[in-house]
């Protein structure tokens, strides 16, 4: 069933190169997908990040963590997107004896590529370490040294979503998501406030009065994705099963909609490129920055994934701004992982995650650098160029409408 809708939705796709554009219909003068992509707007969106800076890196199992959660459902609720919390509890890892005559790596990550190194799976090109901070004190900025103080502890965690429901299949939805905790003792402002902020702008642009879709979409702030993608595997075990269900019967009401699909944001502020022979990483954005749309290969919807993905490139093409979109087979470590062999599922990214972090061209991924005021507006359009991609598609998708007497 879920594949069958995607399908129909997706019948456009061209999955090898672009239309020519003299080939591509042109929009209509009223099209309602650039009517809502008209409505993001650079400033809003930098002001939701450094909205979710105040809360320091947002580590997950603090209070910092859990104010921020608070300030991302009163934001939501503002924009009529009543927030729901998912809780679960986070339990500390059993500890691992030490290996005794253990075999090295095989060197082969979950794609087929092979690792070679700390450049993960890019086998050429400058390469630098990655490392993450782990001492509060590498943090120069007294008060937000003291604000990313507090650790982490085990217990209790809670993360928000709100829902646009369907007005003609509120049965069946596509899951909009990023991760809302950071780590690093900065500010999280890419990693992933910039994702973070993307969802809460579309959930605001859905949200309105005057916007109706015929399916459900679900936008989804996840925690405890730094600590190995928990609230993200959390909701997958407690609600996939709730899929589709009526509840109560003959209500009209799914609390749980079939996934149609599952769209990821994860660091969306920076592609600045290759480190230089010296480590160092070049001051802007390089030339050939985009918006990486990343699906599994090896995941049980890979096909499904990848024309998903295909149709965000196309997407972009038509209502993106500034930076074009590019499509890869490797997408890894974020919360879409969870999703991938149950639904059609992609992420959008600054680059690729499973050569590009690993090579080091983010030389503030979880480091104390990791601040509001490191980005430059090149910087924080080509996240709102990913917004510009998600909103496009997803609207397209869910079969978005306005009404002409709508407005703000």
């Amino acid at each position: 069933m879920r594949w069958s809708v995607l399908m129909r939705a997706l019948g456009g796709v061209v999955l090898c190169g672009t239309v020519p554009a003299a080939q591509q219909p042109s929009q209509p003068a009223d099209d309602p997908v650039k009517t809502l992509v008209a409505q993001l707007d650079l400033d809003r969106y930098k002001a939701t990040i450094r909205g979710l800076t105040q809360f320091g890196d947002r580590l997950e199992g603090t209070d910092r963590n859990r104010a921020a959660v608070d300030w991302i459902e009163a934001q939501l609720t503002s924009y009529g997107c009543p927030a729901e919390r998912h809780r679960y509890v986070r339990q500390p890892p059993p500890a691992q004896p030490a290996p005794t005559g253990a075999a090295p790596p095989s060197g082969v990550i979950a794609s087929g590529d092979v690792r070679m190194g700390q450049g993960g799976s890019r086998l050429r090109g400058v390469t630098r370490p990655t490392t993450p901070a782990t001492d509060p004190d590498v943090q120069p900025d007294a008060a937000l040294r003291a604000l990313n103080a507090q650790p982490s502890v085990p217990g209790g965690r809670e993360q928000v979503y709100c829902t646009k429901v369907g007005a003609t299949h509120p049965d069946e939805m596509y899951i909009v998501g990023a991760h809302m905790d950071g780590r690093g003792f900065g500010e999280g402002a890419d990693d992933n406030a910039s994702g973070t902020a993307l969802v809460m702008e579309l959930a605001r642009i859905f949200s309105s009065s005057d916007v109706q879709t015929e399916r459900s979409i679900r936008f989804a702030l996840w925690n405890s994705e730094e600590d190995g993608l928990v609230g993200a595997r959390a909701y997958v075990a407690d609600r996939a099963a709730l899929q589709g269900q009526e509840i109560p019967s003959g209500s009209g009401r799914y609390p749980e909609p079939r996934w149609l699909a599952m769209i990821q944001h994860d660091m969306l502020l920076f592609d600045h490129g290759m480190p230089r022979a010296d480590g160092s990483v070049g001051p802007e954005q390089r030339p050939e920055a985009d918006v990486n749309v990343e699906f599994q290969s090896t995941s049980n919807f890979a096909d499904q994934a990848m024309k998903l993905a295909f149709f965000f490139r196309d997407a972009n093409a038509k209502y993106a701004t500034d930076y074009p979109a590019a499509v890869g087979p490797h997408m890894t470590n974020t919360d879409s992982t969870p999703f991938m062999n149950l639904t059609p599922a992609v992420s959008l990214r600054e680059h690729e995650r499973g050569m590009h972090i690993g090579a080091g061209w983010n030389p503030h991924w979880h480091r104390p650098t990791d601040l509001f005021r490191t980005y430059s507006d090149a910087d924080f359009r080509l996240g709102l160029n990913a917004a510009q991609t998600t909103l496009g598609a997803i609207a397209q998708l869910a079969g978005a409408t306005v009404r002409p007497s709508g407005g703000r």
